[in-house]
């Protein structure tokens, strides 16, 4: 039942909603998630069920926007190795259609009337905090699903959600697990270390070890494949800054507005689900039954909570909230809309089962002035003629540069510009040319190889554009004496951190044998007492402190580490400090909430594997 659309939102399952749909839209561009495909067309096979190779390169595809996002211009496609991003791909539609397969045998349903509660409670579909079907459907149109074709996937993310959850809420741990782990977690140690530097000092690198690396690594000194573009852009506010509106047009508009605006009713309800356990005659009979109790004077709130069956608003006396014209079923609409303040309907019929309504509430529309909306309508007004002829304007460019050789016929025709790019990469490079679809037009066979102009690229709702090659750079080996700097330089750092290791690890093999040479005590950074998160101690240097075995009485233990920049870190624990503290009933639960959690997860991974070795999964 489409109900409490107040502007709340109930737990992991609503945010769920709104993450997936976030997700969709930012690493899709608003294209579709699933294409539809050929029968043979399949990668792999999953108990029977088909993953098709066009969903692995939409999966790819997404990897690729993800990483790039992530690592910004740090992102080196080039680095990507094709295969491994495949079988990820792949591996990830197994695991997602083994979990879909795994919650349907397990008895996990998602149910109409909750799916309709998830959406209309998902503020993306909403307008001032209240769903909007127009929305709805402008947004879900967006990432390319028609209403049953999201409801459909919506409900498959629901019922693994459910999975996981229930798989994972069923861990727990001991009071003797917590405490165990509380005196680790709180476990401090006392320990030096001592830095020994990449220094560059002393270090050689002669030509021939230059050459060699060279030779050696040939591939890795090429000049990158870019291309250079022209391209007509075409922007929606050129029109909108054209277009003009009369006063009788916005004054139409206006009655068109407010004649829209309707009272909003708060209703509550009692459902009586009619299904494979209580016919329609037996779920008629229950609600008639209701309906006497209510007439003999008993609490329509109470008996809501006692007898409904819509999970959703009978713990809150079946109050759905305030809604307008368009949200319930017709039949219940009907019915709501025939009451007065505070009145019950008779039974009701329908597509969800048997209803008792009452109306708590009515919210009258408010009517603004002409003058408060014309501005906004004006603007409304011009938005309409520049759709219209952005859309009309961009047909014709798309069929003019289809049957020119080149972008200045089009330019022309329609008093555009022919821009030119810088040269930029497969990967794309700043500002327009960072937009991914235009690097895959530009790169892609038609474009690229064959010199055609491309098809018509609408960026954004508001901009769309067309381009064509103009220049195409491919790679070429860079010289010797163009990468020799870069390679001496690689070498001598290589160098100076393979010296301060040898160095390092000298020590610690002299330490561990009862050599007597400690260095100068300023060399080492004593520190006492440290947690697992001590602020002012290198992450991975921490880490491994923590991971060196408890010394003997009066002994120390020795150990090394690589860092980042070269260095080597000698690490010396001197003393490891357990505790006896006493715990809180909160820390008690925070330590409990944090463990049962984590075993959780863990419990979730082993089922999950335990789907795979048991399922019949046929690659191809």
């Amino acid at each position: 039942m489409l109900q409490n659309i107040r502007d709340k939102s109930q737990g992991l399952i609503a945010k769920a909603i709104i993450g997936l749909i976030v997700i969709l839209m930012a690493f899709t561009g608003f294209e579709a998630i699933f294409n539809s495909v050929n029968n043979d067309q399949t990668a792999a096979e999953v108990n029977g069920e088909e993953i098709t190779i066009p969903e692995v390169n939409q999966a790819v595809e997404m990897q690729r926007r993800q990483l790039a996002q992530q690592l910004g211009p740090n992102f080196d496609s080039s680095m990507l190795d094709d295969g491994l991003l495949r079988e990820s791909a792949v591996n990830g539609l197994i695991d997602r259609m083994l979990l879909l397969q795994g919650a349907q045998a397990s008895g996990f349903a998602f149910s109409e009337q909750a799916l309709d509660q998830l959406i209309v409670q998902t503020p993306e579909f909403q307008v001032n905090g209240v769903f909007d079907p127009a929305r709805f459907d402008q947004t879900i149109a967006q990432m390319g699903y028609g209403r049953l074709q999201f409801r459909d996937m919506l409900k498959k993310e629901m019922l693994v959600a459910q999975l996981r959850a229930g798989v994972s809420g069923t861990s727990f741990v001991t009071e003797e697990d917590i405490r165990a782990f509380a005196a680790l977690e709180r476990q401090t140690r006392d320990f030096a270390v001592r830095t020994v530097k990449a220094t560059k000092e002393g270090v050689d690198v002669s030509d021939d070890e230059v050459n060699a690396f060279y030779d050696k690594n040939a591939s890795r000194f090429m000049s990158p494949e870019q291309v250079v573009i022209e391209y007509v852009e075409l922007k929606k506010q050129a029109f909108v800054d054209e277009a003009d509106v009369s006063e009788d047009d916005l004054q139409a508009l206006y009655q068109r507005e407010i004649a829209n605006l309707a009272e909003r009713r708060r209703a509550a309800h009692i459902l009586i689900e009619v299904n494979d356990q209580e016919s329609d005659a037996q779920a008629k009979a229950r609600i008639e039954e209701l309906r006497k109790r209510i007439d003999a004077g008993e609490d329509f709130a109470a008996l809501a909570k006692e007898a409904s069956q819509d999970q959703g608003s009978a713990s809150e006396g079946g109050d759905l909230g305030f809604a307008g014209p368009g949200v319930y079923d017709p039949a219940f609409e009907k019915a709501l809309y025939a009451l007065d303040q505070n009145g019950v309907s008779e039974p009701v019929k329908t597509a969800y089962g048997w209803h008792l309504i009452k109306l708590l509430g009515v919210q009258s529309a408010d009517v603004p002035t002409f003058e408060s909306l014309k501005a906004k309508l004006t603007e409304e007004l011009k938005a309409q003629q520049a759709d219209s002829r952005f859309l009309e304007a961009s047909k014709t460019l798309e069929s003019s540069a289809f049957e020119s050789s080149d972008l200045a016929q089009p330019a022309e025709e329609m008093g555009l510009k022919v821009q030119t790019s810088a040269p930029f990469g497969r990967e794309g490079g700043e500002g327009l040319t960072a937009n991914r679809q235009i690097a895959q037009a530009a790169f892609s066979q038609e474009v690229l190889e064959e010199r055609a102009n491309s098809q018509l690229i609408e960026l954004d709702p508001e901009t769309s554009i067309v381009l064509r090659v103009k220049e195409h750079l491919v790679p070429k080996q860079l010289p010797l004496a163009e990468v020799a700097d870069q390679i001496r330089l690689q070498l001598s750092q290589q160098k100076a951190s393979e010296k301060a290791k040898a160095e390092g690890e000298k020590y610690i093999a002299d330490a561990r044998n009862g050599g007597s040479s400690t260095g100068n005590a300023s060399d080492w950074q004593v520190i006492e007492a440290a947690n697992r998160n001590q602020e002012g101690v290198d992450p991975a240097v921490l880490q491994q402190a923590f991971r060196m075995a408890k010394p003997e009485d009066g002994q120390n233990e020795y150990a090394g580490i690589a860092l980042n920049d070269g260095d080597f870190a000698i690490i010396r624990l001197d003393g490891v400090n357990s505790q006896a503290t006493e715990l809180s009933e909160e820390d008690l639960a925070n330590y409990r909430r944090f463990l049962a959690s984590r075993v959780g997860q863990q419990d979730f991974l082993a089922f999950r594997q335990q789907l795979r070795e048991q399922a019949d999964i046929e690659r191809r």
